[in-house]
Order: structure tokens, then sequence, then C-alpha cells
């Protein structure tokens, strides 16, 4: 059966995409830890970082990082963080959060946005790749 991701990644569930290559989607959190949390999952279906292939981990991690070097230029904040956690879904992903505080990786308090506040964050990430 299909993750939640690959099922984002085919269109068959919406979402605020910021950017997409050949390997990598890249979409807001639809339950963010901050205004701009966002994740870039492999379309490969693999369900464990370590699990991915090597050339494909690197990919990631790099493709992550020009992802995140865009936050930093769209959203206030003191740094991007970035998380792999794994459990929630079965399909390896990176969240990349801006941050103002520590607490703000925690995955305990969450930020309510509106459509718009989505699509307008969105657009102001991709307008910085």
């Amino acid at each position: 059966m299909s993750s939640i991701f690959t099922k984002i990644i085919n269109g068959e569930i919406p979402s605020y995409k910021i950017a997409e290559n050949e390997d990598f989607y890249v979409f807001l959190d639809i339950n963010p830890n901050a205004k701009g949390h966002t994740l870039v999952v492999p379309k490969k279906e693999v369900s464990k970082l370590f699990d991915l292939e090597e050339t494909l981990y690197n990919k990631l991690f790099s493709y992550s990082r020009e992802i995140a070097l865009a936050i930093e230029k769209a959203i206030p904040c003191e740094r991007v963080g970035l998380a792999v956690v794994g459990l929630e879904v079965p399909h390896v992903h990176v969240h990349l959060i801006p941050l103002q505080k520590m607490e703000d990786i925690q995955f305990i308090k969450k930020v309510k946005m509106s459509s718009e506040e989505f699509e307008h964050t969105a657009k102001a990430i991709a307008d910085n790749l």
C-alpha cells in the first residue's frame, strides 16, 4: 500500500508544493511546528533513512540544504533546523523547520495557518530557490 507521501507525490492528495525534481518532492508540512516547516521526500518509497541507497541518501541531504537556504531567505528565523524521525510515516522524509528557539523543533507545539498563508509561504520559499 502506498504511503501518504506517495499519494501526495502522485497528486492523489493535495499539498502546498514548493519544488520537485526527478528524485524529490518538497512541500509544506500541513501540521507545522513553525511557519515554513517543509518536508523533503524522496519519490522512491523507502521506509527507513539508512535503507536509502547511498547516492539517493547524499542527494537528499544536498537538496535539503538547497531548500533550507531558500527557507532562510523567505522566512525570518534564527536558523533552519533539520530533523529525521521516521516513525510517523513509513516513507523517508526530512523536516526543515525555521527556528527561533530550541522548542520549535520539538514537535509538541504546532502553528495554525490558513490556506492562504500556506500558499503564500510555499510561493515565498519556491521563489527563493
